[in-house]
């Protein structure tokens, strides 16, 4: 997921995505530790669009006030 991908969603969508990839990092935590992960890289990649939107979101709030 790119930044100006992220940027053009509305907050509501951002935040759905959010819950989305927060719960498929919990899983990825879990398939890691079991010793079942697959691949590895999409651990970095999840924890990166996870910090893109709550970036965004933040620019966004403060863009508000």
């Amino acid at each position: 997921m790119k930044a100006g991908d992220v940027r053009a969603k509305s907050v509501d969508e951002l935040k759905d995505s959010l819950a989305a990839l927060k719960k498929e990092a919990l899983n990825l935590r879990f398939q890691q530790a079991s010793g079942q992960l697959e691949n590895t890289a999409r651990v970095q990649t999840v924890r990166r669009d996870i910090a893109r939107i709550l970036t965004v979101l933040e620019e966004q709030r403060q863009a508000a006030v």
